[in-house]
C-alpha cells in the first residue's frame, strides 16, 4: 500500500498541537532553534521529554550534538515568534529578544513552560529523529497557549 505524504499530512494536521520553540547551542556558542510541534512528556520519574527533528533542517547536525536543549512552550501571543523560527534561515536571532536558562540555552520571556534539558539519547526514526532529553529544571506560567491545526495557528482561551 502506498500512502501519499501530502494526504497523510493533511490527516496529521487533523491532531491539535501546542507550538514550541526548541533551542541549544552550537560548539562555537552561537544559539540554534527552530519552532516545533512534535513535543512530548516521555516520563515522570526521571522527568523526561521528547521532539522530533527533521533531518533536513538547518539545525539537525548543532542538535544531534548538543549535551542540552530548552523547549520553549509558547504562548497565545507568541505567533510572530513562532513563524519567524519556522522559516529556514542561517540567523534567526538577530532583533530576537531571549534569555540564556540554567543549562546555557536560549529561553523566550512569556513562554507558558520552559523545559531545561540534558540530552539523554537519540533514536533513529525514518527521516526524522527523536530526541529525548531528562528535564534538568523547568519554570510555568499562566496564559493561552498558542495552538496550530490544520496548518493554521489557532487559540484555546482558558477559564482561569
Amino acid at each position: 500500500m502506498s500512502i501519499d505524504q501530502r494526504e497523510f499530512r493533511n490527516a496529521l494536521g487533523a491532531f491539535a498541537t501546542g507550538v514550541t520553540i526548541v533551542t541549544t547551542m552550537t560548539e562555537d556558542g552561537t544559539p540554534v532553534g527552530l519552532t516545533a510541534n512534535s513535543f512530548s512528556s516521555v516520563s515522570l520519574d526521571p522527568p523526561m521529554v521528547l521532539f522530533c527533528l527533521d533531518r533536513r533542517s538547518y539545525s539537525f547536525a548543532h542538535f544531534q550534538k548538543s549535551t542540552h536543549f530548552a523547549v520553549n512552550v509558547l504562548s497565545a501571543e507568541q505567533e510572530e515568534i513562532s513563524s519567524h523560527f519556522a522559516r529556514p534561515s542561517e540567523d534567526k536571532w538577530n532583533d530576537v529578544s531571549y534569555d540564556f536558562c540554567g543549562v546555557g540555552c536560549p529561553s523566550f520571556a512569556g513562554a507558558l513552560a520552559i523545559f531545561e534539558c540534558s540530552t539523554e539519547d537519540i533514536h533513529e526514526a525514518g527521516d526524522h529523529i527523536i530526541i529525548v532529553g531528562k528535564v534538568e529544571n523547568f519554570t510555568r506560567t499562566e496564559g493561552d497557549p498558542l495552538l496550530y491545526y490544520g496548518g493554521k495557528y489557532g487559540r484555546l482561551a482558558v477559564d482561569a
